[in-house]
């Protein structure tokens, strides 16, 4: 998945979250999913040990 893929993912959940709350966000929903998704792109590109639980990845499995 390319990063344009995964900004389009990110805004698609964002967007549903947006619409869910039922309140005036005060801008085009779509246009706040955006600035969300860009927010979460950025977050990714942090230091690993800034991130949190989402810097956790899986460990490769061993050859048994």
């Amino acid at each position: 998945m390319n990063e344009q893929d995964l900004r389009d993912c990110f805004a698609m959940f964002a967007l549903n979250g947006i619409l869910s709350c039922n309140y005036d966000v005060g801008e085009e929903p779509a246009v706040l999913a955006y600035k969300y998704a860009d927010a979460m792109l950025e977050a990714r590109k942090q230091k690993e040990e800034a991130q949190g639980i989402v810097a956790i990845k899986k460990k490769p499995r061993s050859k048994i």
